[in-house]
């Protein structure tokens, strides 16, 4: 066995302490060690040199079936989802994607677990069983998950794109597959799917094809070890990597205007050349280059101008879609109405940018500068999850030599003006492909994409249209970027107190602070979240809406100025929530005050600019339109949500409202939202206790004091809570409507079991069932009776009401009937769960005890976890440790009991919702259902208001803030 000197061959970040080592095994599969003695998850990525693009004519999307058919079963552990089931036991998660050129699959697991994973994992590769029966269920898995998509406008227009291609070129292809390809079409062609699974498989998944990345947290020597045992049984076929015929654009293709019909209400310019592959010359990163200065923000850059002149809410630009072979450069505009109008202008301004780059030449301090913004980021990375760890890394190892495995593109360090000219010369009028979304052109097409339907006309357009249009293009003054002023240079650690916990550094009438030292990550950086409470917020729908559209403009206000910090890796937000609004800002901490005094004060300054509110408000508008278009199952999520919580206004009553705002409105209501208010701050990372204080002291003197204070601090009474509706026991409450976008043909259920208010016993058993009983609520309502891709059993936390819930989508049964499918699953259920073994429900608990002992891997999530606390006001801070010595006391008899009382199907105590969206497949099923006098102890709900109205409420853990005790 091969074995390379690690600390010579692989660059990794400077605050890296975990170990690597690349070794290479008889059967060629070269592999990726690392060592992190600190991880309580394991985790391992294999990823397969094979993808979409090697389909087999007549067979499109048989390398994604494929690498739905290997989780199945093999011949060593020959139980249909037994590995799933192992994975999901055991504290992990387990899943897989097919792109073009690759396929990937991973999972997670507690470590203590990972050997027998691995063992399981290693078997797809070896010898996997690939039954008919499954071959056949799984095709209708396949059609589901291609269903989802067919009315997702992203899916629609990747696919618009692939389709004016040349046909010859494998870009051309279908690559999800659904029943007709992988079914219908090869019967009526003589051919048998699973023989050319089998033989596609032998044929592809050869181990010199493959790269294995083992994240564990023994040594190398003992991950080398269990690696070499669990693999080497690879065949080894000796296979050549697949290698794309060049570019998929011929010249027919180029110089082309498409305009398409998307489903949603936007409307979108995408601008796209192929290009010279920027992988050929990473190191140079030339569409790094010109993606920063293309979608740049701020004075001077396109967007500024497009979005001065009111005709765009967005512009992204980078490389896409790429291969060694060939590349696009994409430059994405969401445009406003007015935008729609001048597209012709936007496009001349767009090259009118292009020219100023040709003009002004590559200049070396963009890229340095660039380049030390890349060096920072990767050498102060956080530490993600393991799972997401070795799937990036896995997907690094077939592209970059080893020494770049951890790296890839992302530390640009060679300045070669040439090659940055090479691809800008690429970004030329004649190598140009327009893609331009409305629904405007309805009516207008007279072609339609084969596999999505999108409707599309295509015209060519010559290169000297685009040079009009660049002269008659708008006068204005696009310039480079100023040098950027937020690049952190002080990346010191502070000395900070040890605390396990955030403690209440502050309290006064107006506001309290919370404050967490990073005592665990070790890095340069500070989080805050600043939470205004404002009674005038959510009161009404027009509040709702007059909120939204005052944190947008900010939002707005402040990108120009900001968006420099967040290229220097200082993110902020200003976002709507439930009781008024909330400030975010995350990042490097040696200039992160400077931001976040700049968005107050901004907040305090607020004023209304007339033309940006109709820019905001026509945007808004059309997000609301669109919630029709949300998947069925995201819409059932909407109405459960909408039933539950006790203080929420329908989008639907918000969006009548909308259409009559003007700008005078939101000029009267401001200075009302803020006239009271309450402020929950929360600072962590590396600041120092008095930073936080002074930063708190600053807020207050902004927003309460002075001769004319802009707030007031609430009075006890005024403090907002959120309470949650208390389901009636013994009765199964249920609400039926037909989905909101009358194309989709899908339904979807939620089927919400509510349990209790927060505590910590029944906190864990609840847990504990929801582990036992997720794999498989999945393998026999997804894999079994194949009602749809989308079958979840999850818990649900609202403001600390937990219960469980069935999230399923189907196009196969109608949600009545998938609800009877839920309760049926149950009752199967209820015998494997009574005859759990003392082993099997050991392994269990101790399997959830692993997953509550994971430390967060980084400052954000460990933020996220606290702040729920405050947020829901429960501030169990310690609730982890509480839980795992709760569940190190629970008994089999206690969690039989707890399934005895709240989740066996009519138990006295069952507190059951379930929603029911109809799709247009089922309309004929939703009229019956409707007609049907509901059974003994069920209730429909014909009116969501009149039946929350009627309803209990649990007690808010928020209230007056006077029992927090500093």
């Amino acid at each position: 066995m091969a074995v390379a000197n690690s600390e010579l061959e692989i660059i990794k970040p400077q605050t890296d302490k975990r170990e690597y080592r690349r070794i290479v095994l008889p059967n060629a599969l070269q592999v990726l060690l690392i060592s992190d003695p600190e991880t309580d998850k394991a985790a391992a990525s294999m990823n397969v040199s094979v993808g979409s693009f090697s389909d087999p004519e007549g067979l499109e999307g048989l390398a994604h079936f494929l690498e739905h058919m290997l989780f199945y079963a093999s011949e060593k552990y020959p139980l249909e989802d037994s590995y799933s089931k192992y994975i999901t036991e055991h504290g992990g998660s387990t899943n897989a994607f097919t792109s073009s050129e690759q396929t990937n699959y991973y999972f997670d697991v507690n470590a203590t677990s990972f050997d027998e994973a691995l063992d399981r994992f290693a078997q797809f590769f070896i010898k996997p069983l690939m039954s008919s029966d499954a071959t056949t269920r799984e095709i209708k898995a396949v059609d589901s998950e291609n269903q989802k998509n067919l009315l997702s406008d992203g899916w629609r227009m990747s696919q618009l794109q692939k389709h004016i291609s040349a046909k010859t070129h494998p870009y051309h292809k279908f690559s999800t597959g659904n029943w007709d390809t992988l079914e219908v079409r090869p019967k009526e062609n003589g051919l048998d799917t699973r023989e050319k699974l089998v033989k596609f498989y032998k044929e592809n998944y050869s181990a010199n094809l493959m790269h294995l990345v083992v994240y564990g947290k023994r040594s190398l020597d003992e991950l080398q070890s269990l690696v070499g045992n669990k693999f080497r049984e690879i065949p080894n076929a000796d296979r050549s990597c697949f290698r794309c015929p060049g570019q998929p654009c011929m010249p027919e293709h180029l110089q082309v205007l498409v305009k398409a019909v998307p489903v949603k209400q936007d409307h979108r310019l995408r601008v796209t050349w192929p290009i010279t592959p920027s992988i050929r010359h990473y190191k140079e990163s030339p569409c790094r280059y010109l993606g920063h200065l293309i979608g740049h923000e701020g004075e001077g850059s396109l967007f500024y101008i497009l979005k001065k002149l009111g005709w765009a809410t967005s512009l992204s630009a980078g490389e896409g879609d790429w291969t060694y072979e060939f590349s696009f450069f994409k430059v994405t505009i969401d445009l406003t109405d007015a935008g729609h109008d001048h597209m012709e202008d936007i496009v001349g301004l767009l090259f009118k940018y292009i020219l100023l780059l040709q003009q002004s030449g590559v200049q070396k301090w963009i890229f340095d500068e660039l380049s030390a913004i890349c060096k920072t980021v990767f050498h102060y990375q956080d530490k993600v999850p393991s799972i997401d760890y070795v799937v990036n890394v896995s997907s690094n190892m077939q592209i970059y030599p080893p020494i770049d495995w951890l790296v890839a593109s992302s530390l640009p360090s060679k300045f070669n003006p040439s090659t940055i000219q090479m691809i800008l010369n690429e970004l030329s009028p004649e190598n140009v492909r327009i893609f331009w979304e409305s629904q405007n052109f309805k009516g207008h097409t007279d072609m339609v994409e084969p596999w999505y339907g999108t409707a599309y006309t295509i015209e060519k357009i010559a290169s000297s249209v685009i040079q009009q249009w660049i002269g008659k293009a708008p006068n204005e003054q696009l310039h480079l970027p100023a040098p950027n002023v937020f690049i952190p240079t002080d990346l010191s650690l502070k000395a900070v107190p040890n605390m396990a916990f955030p403690v209440l550094l502050r309290k006064s009438p107006c506001s309290r602070l919370w404050y967490k030292p990073d005592t665990m990550f070790s890095t340069p950086k500070a989080y805050v979240k600043v939470d205004f409470i404002c009674p005038y917020t959510s009161h009404s729908p027009e509040a709702v809406v007059l909120t939204e559209i005052f944190t947008r403009l900010l939002m707005d206000y402040l990108n120009e100025y900001a968006y420099d910090a967040q290229v220097a890796g200082l993110y902020y937000g200003i976002n709507h929530a439930d009781t008024g609004f909330q400030v975010i800002v995350v990042g490097y901490n040696h200039k992160l005050r400077i931001l976040v005094n700049t968005v107050l004060e901004k907040i305090a300054d607020f004023k209304v600019k007339s033309d940006r509110f109709y820019v905001i408000k026509e945007t808004v508008t059309k997000e609301y339109h669109n919630l029709k278009f949300q998947q069925p199952y995201q819409q059932a999520m909407y109405y459960c949500s909408l039933i539950l919580a006790d203080h929420s206004w329908p989008w639907t009553e918000e969006l009548e409202i909308l259409r009559h705002l003007e700008a005078d409105d939101l000029v009267k209501f401001s200075p009302l939202l803020l006239s009271k208010a309450f402020l929950d701050c929360y600072v962590a990372g590396n600041m120092e206790p008095s930073e936080a204080e002074s930063m708190a002291l600053h807020i207050e003197d902004i927003f309460f004091k002075g001769l004319n204070p802009l707030s007031r601090a609430l009075l006890p009474s005024e403090h907002l809570t959120n309470r949650i509706v208390k389901l009636e026991r013994g009765i199964r409450h249920f609400y039926q409507c037909e989905v909101l976008n009358k194309a989709d043909e899908n339904s979807a259920l939620v089927h919400y079991i509510q349990v209790h208010q927060d505590d910590i016993m029944l906190n864990v058993r609840l847990q504990l069932f929801a582990l036992i009983a997720k794999q498989p609520a999945f393998h026999q309502l997804r894999s079994v009776e194949q009602l749809g891709y989308i079958t979840v059993l999850m818990q649900r936390n609202d403001s600390g009401i937990r219960g469980l819930q069935f999230i399923i989508q189907s196009a196969v049964k109608d949600p009545g009937q998938i609800d009877t499918r839920v309760d049926v699953f149950l009752k199967d259920f209820e015998s494997k769960f009574y005859e759990l073994s003392d082993d099997e429900f050991k392994s269990n608990v101790n399997a959830l005890i692993d997953m509550k002992l994971e430390k967060h891997k980084n400052l954000r999530e460990e933020s996220a976890f606290y702040w729920r606390e405050i947020a829901d006001g429960t501030l169990k801070f310690d609730r982890r440790d509480a839980e795992v010595a709760a569940l190190k006391n629970l008994t089999k008899q206690d969690l039989t009991y707890f399934f005895d009382e709240h989740i066996k199907v009519n138990a006295p105590q069952r507190k059951t919702l379930s929603i029911q969206v109809y799709g247009s497949l089922h309309s004929s099923d939703y009229n019956a259902a409707k007609s049907e006098m509901p059974g003994p102890q069920s209730s429909r709900i014909d009116n969501i208001f009149s039946f929350k109205n009627s309803q209990h409420l649990y007690g808010s853990f928020k209230g007056g803030l006077g029992h927090v005790k500093l």
